[in-house]
């Protein structure tokens, strides 16, 4: 028998930049934006919390040919 398993989790990262003090929010928020689109981002996000979604099962029958 053989049996799939599907975990679902939602992973929460974060990172740690800098970003000028004299900026708006909607400013900050394209900063943001374009750090995470050029890649720049990347490399700083450091997983800090894994939350379990949900585990399903499918069972899968195999027929053997004799």
């Amino acid at each position: 028998m053989r049996v799939i398993v599907t975990v679902v989790e939602r992973i929460t990262s974060e990172a740690h930049i800098e970003i000028p003090d004299d900026l708006n929010q909607e400013v900050i928020k394209q900063q943001i934006v374009d750090l995470y689109n050029s890649g720049q981002m990347q490399t700083d996000l450091n997983i800090s919390q894994v939350d379990f979604e949900s585990i399903s099962t499918q069972i899968v029958n195999e027929v053997q040919a004799t």
